[in-house]
Formats: structure tokens, C-alpha cells, sequence
């Protein structure tokens, strides 16, 4: 049946800023403290969102999440009215302050992992909101993706949304996922990516690894996979250390390509000659796998330029182009293997360099900033049309943002009360542009 693949990306919020949350995540770390736009984020993603969209990609937005969160505060032991409980947070605890903070929520990779309805027993998009466990200033992010997925998607004749995975679990999203094809409507590959494991010896020695393989498994079983086309691969330990914190700052899929670098994987080699075998068997034609080895792109490099976490997207005459960062064209390692790409005859025949450079400082490129849903004809009509792009959409936004944005965000500037306030009354706003009023529950409180 035919199908597309829809980029949902997550609007930056109000609250961007770098606080190096993000341990084994080396450009939050090594920006921490700095000063960031919140307003070039937003207008940046928004650039992506519409030269992707003049390709022909379909796009729609995943709102922000209300910031500072106010409501943690509280249950850390905070009281009084909101400015008082930020005021008191913001001289005692500036770290939680600082947690509950966070714009995180805009890499929408992190959101959920989805299975669609061609890989699915039932014959429906399955979503399990991703609990991100793994770090304090993310996991309080999981109840309101579940509930924005629930808006987003309502029909229960076509989605299943499947609650966050308990905390012992800790589970990372689409981030560590990935699917192969023949074609999106096509019956699929599932390939989930885990870091961590019991009683296996391999793991990471600097860095935490974040997907342990019970989650992976947990999600293979809920979305009524087949299991003869689902994979369970242990990301490499020595990859994680190097600051491979997700599998798609390293591996990247889309339709019949898969492109990765040769330390993605543990026992890389026998994965691929089963992935290979698999995907004969689903019919799917030929299968590029595009192996990039450590001599021609070090771990350093990739980490660095997040080449592997470019998307690749189809376009209308068949043929895909790779949407990757400025850093992959500004190393001359990279863009020598983006080169390489272009020429060895795969259907990847265009490369486009698009600037995300806030994103990026803060550890995520184009591909985190999205989360695939793919969708056939009557499964897209039963979707919220509030949050459909198109350039009536990315004209508001664009003037939302420049309403709302502050140029500059400074670390002691999330202690000041006024924030709270103007990211509201940004959001506030926003449900109305998307026509998902009462989204947040200041609103609900509100009403």
C-alpha cells in the first residue's frame, strides 16, 4: 500500500539554552555555560522544516513542552506561587532549576519509537513514548509526549499508543532505531540498537550506555512485530566512549540504504550478513549498505560533523538526498565520504547542507531533530491536521517565534520569573495556531 514518511519535528523551545545536561554527549558538554538564541534555534529548525518540505518531503511540528517545569519543582519540595518556587529553586538547587529547564524535548528522535502499520500484527502505527530514564532533565519529558502523541494521532482504528516502558527500562526513542524497506508502504526490517545488557561483559568503560536491550525487546513485542524481521544489535561500547551517546549520531537508515560506520555495531559483520539476508526474503530488492570505515571517518569526525546523523529522505522521482549539517561540508574527512556516497551509484544522489548550528552545539543534527512516522493515505487524513506543514504554517510559526523568542538566553537568566511567563503566553499562542487548545496543563489549571 502506498505510504510517506513524515518528519515530525520538534519546535525549539522558548528555554534553549546549554547547560552540558548531557553526560557522554561531547557538544553539550563542551558548550555548557554558553550563551544561546533561543530565537536563531526556532527560525533555524523552521529553515530545515521548509527547504525540506520545497523537496517535496511531507512535514508536520511536535509542539514544545512547557518550561520551566514547575510542577518537578514542586515535587522536589518546593512550594508557594510559581515565581516563589523559582525564585527559591533558583538559589538553592540551580542545578534542578536548570534540569527542569531544559528544551530538550525539540530532539524529537527522543519522542517515541514508531512501527508502522505495514510491520505491525494489527495492521496500526504503534507508538511507545520513550520514558528517558537516563538523564533527570529528560525523563520528566515522557507523560506530556504521550499525551501530545495522543492529540496528534487520536484515531484508535489506526494508533495504538502503548504507555512509557516502567524506569528500570530506560528506553531512548526513535534515536536508536532504525528501518529498512523496499518501500515505506512495504513491510519492513526493525533494527533497535541497545546499550546496555545483563551479564554481558562489553560496555562501555567512560560513558553510560542509555538503551538497555530489555526496552528494545519490550517495544519488538508490544508493536507485534515479526520477529524474523527484527533486530536486536548491541551498539559498540568503544562507539559510546567516543561520544556515540544514541546509534543515530553513528547509523542512519531509509527505504532499501543503510548507512553506518564499521564500530556502529558489536559483531557488526554477522548483523549485516543477517539484515542482508532478511531483507532478500521480505522481497525488498537491493540493499546498499554503506560501510564507512574508521580510516576514511574516524569516530572523532563523525562525532564531531554527525554526518550519520543526517537524514536521508526519499523524493518523488524515486531517488534520495542527504540532508546533512554544515560541519559535514566544512571536514574535509566527511565530505570526502559524502563524495564517495554521491558517486558509487545508490540511490542517494543529491546532498543538501543545511545550518542547525544551535542544535548542534547543543549535541543533536537534522536527524535528532525529527521523529519518522510513516503514514498511508487514510492513516495521514485520521492525523490532527492542526500540525500539517505547509508555508501558511511556516509563515506563522516564523512570526510566532520572532513575537515570543528572546535573542539571547544566559544559565543565570532560567532563575528569572519573567521566563516562565513569556514561554507561556508563547505556548499559550501556539495551541491556537495548531488548534490544540489545552495541550498544557497551565491551561487546563486555567480553564
Amino acid at each position: 500500500m502506498p505510504a510517506y514518511e513524515l518528519n515530525f519535528d520538534g519546535i525549539v523551545g522558548p528555554t534553549h539554552n546549554y547547560a552540558g545536561l548531557s553526560r557522554g554527549n561531547l557538544a553539550s558538554t563542551r558548550n555548557a555555560g554558553s550563551i544561546s538564541n533561543p530565537r536563531q534555534a526556532a527560525l533555524e529548525e523552521l529553515a530545515k522544516m521548509k527547504f525540506l518540505a520545497g523537496l517535496g518531503v511531507k512535514q508536520a511540528v511536535l509542539p514544545p513542552q512547557d518550561r520551566p517545569d514547575v510542577a518537578e519543582l514542586r515535587q522536589a519540595g518546593f512550594s508557594g506561587s510559581d515565581a516563589e518556587v523559582l525564585a527559591a529553586a533558583a538559589k538553592e538547587n540551580p542545578a534542578l532549576l536548570v534540569a527542569c529547564s531544559s528544551a530538550s524535548s525539540m530532539w524529537a528522535a527522543n519522542a517515541a519509537t514508531v512501527s508502522p502499520s505495514a510491520d505491525s500484527a494489527d495492521g496500526r502505527v504503534h507508538f511507545t513514548p520513550a520514558n528517558l530514564a537516563s538523564t533527570r532533565h529528560r525523563r520528566i519529558e515522557a507523560a506530556q509526549t504521550a499525551a501530545t502523541l495522543i492529540r496528534i494521532f487520536p484515531s484508535a482504528s489506526h494508533f495504538v499508543h502503548h504507555d512509557p516502558l516502567p524506569p528500570d527500562r530506560s528506553d531512548e526513542g526513535a534515536a536508536n532505531h532504525t528501518r529498512l524497506c523496499a518501500a515505506h508502504g512495504q513491510p519492513g526490517i526493525e533494527i533497535f540498537t541497545y546499550g546496555r545488557v545483563p551479564q554481558v561483559p562489553a560496555h562501555p568503560s567512560t560513558f553510560p550506555a542509555r538503551q538497555m536491550f530489555e526496552a528494545s525487546d519490550a517495544i519488538a513485542s508490544r508493536h507485534e512485530l515479526n520477529p524474523w524481521n527484527t533486530f536486536l544489535v548491541q551498539q559498540n561500547p568503544g562507539a559510546i566512549d567516543a561520544g556515540v551517546f544514541h546509534n543515530d549520531v553513528i547509523c542512519v537508515g531509509n527505504e532499501n540504504i543503510l548507512l553506518l560506520h564499521e564500530k556502529a555495531w558489536v559483531d557488526q559483520a554477522r548483523h549485516l550478513d543477517a539484515i542482508g539476508r532478511a531483507f532478500d526474503k521480505i522481497g525488498g530488492g537491493e540493499l546498499h549498505i554503506i560501510e564507512v570505515r574508521e580510516a576514511e571517518l574516524p569516530l572523532q569526525d563523525a562525532v564531531q560533523t554527525y554526518l550519520f546523523n543526517s537524514q536521508i529522505v526519499t523524493l518523488a522521482d524515486g531517488t534520495m538526498a542527504l540532508i546533512a549539517p554544515e560541519e559535514c561540508r566544512e571536514n574535509p574527512r566527511a565530505r570526502a565520504v559524502i563524495d564517495r556516497i554521491l558517486a558509487s551509484g545508490c540511490p542517494i544522489r543529491a546532498v543538501h547542507f543545511l545550518s542547525v548550528r544551535q542544535s548542534m552545539r547543543n549535541g543533536g543534527g537534522p536527524a535528532c531533530l525529527r521523529l519518522r512516522v510513516v503514514l498511508t493515505d487514510e492513516e495521514l487524513q485520521a492525523v490532527h491536521p492542526g500540525v500539517l506543514f505547509d508555508e501558511t504554517l511556516c509563515e506563522r510559526l516564523v512570526a510566532w517565534v520572532n513575537k515570543h523568542y528572546r535573542e539571547e538566553l544566559r544559565p543565570e537568566d532560567l532563575g528569572d520569573v519573567n521566563l516562565q511567563a513569556e514561554s507561556r503566553a508563547a505556548l499559550d499562542e501556539l495551541t491556537d495556531i495548531l488548534n490544540l487548545r489545552g495541550l498544557y496543563g497551565f491551561q487546563r489549571s486555567a480553564g
